[in-house]
């Protein structure tokens, strides 16, 4: 009797052990999250020059930003100097866009690559491959509350999405 007495604190600190480790591996390790990322962080991602419809074109690293995403994908955004290019051309391509997973823009999806992007008159957004050619357009929105509007930036958004500025002109796009 008095040996069963003994194997009970065993068994329970055995049992305790057991519940502990079990709980330990199921727990999985904290996921970063995702970053929104300044001009300091793109510039060392980014081309000083991009190719375009024919024809390259430097970027404006000071006028960058972008996304790292918690499972360490990229989607980078950056101006670029359309000077050489056509007029119809620059009225749609303002920057380079680097997207290295799916994202949906304004609930539209886009495949991971590499994009000319635009804000266009009427408050619309275009999304085209690098030939030029229109793969996707939606509508741009203003944000009239915008304190310090920049040529382009990158920002979170409160409901869990991002925004890609141009001015007080946004889009927002999510994974």
């Amino acid at each position: 009797m008095q040996r069963a007495f003994m194997a009970i604190p065993l068994v329970v600190l055995w049992l305790g052990i057991l519940g502990a480790t079990t709980f330990a591996f199921g727990q999985s390790a904290a996921t970063p999250a995702n970053t929104v990322l300044g001009p300091a962080q793109t510039a060392k991602m980014l081309p000083a020059s991009v190719y375009f419809k024919g024809q390259s074109a430097t970027t404006q690293i000071r006028n960058s930003g972008g996304v790292k995403f918690s499972d360490g994908s990229y989607t980078l955004a950056v101006l670029v100097d359309t000077s050489g290019y056509s007029s119809d051309v620059q009225q749609k391509y303002q920057a380079y866009l680097i997207t290295e997973s799916p994202i949906n823009i304004e609930g539209k999806p886009l495949p991971a690559g590499i994009y000319g992007v635009g804000f266009e008159a009427g408050n619309k957004f275009v999304v085209m491959d690098v030939g030029a050619h229109d793969l996707l357009a939606v509508p741009s929105q203003t944000d009239a509350a915008l304190k310090r509007p920049m040529p382009l930036k990158v920002t979170a958004a409160d409901n869990g999405t991002f925004r890609l500025y141009a001015g007080r002109r946004f889009i927002s796009f999510s994974r």
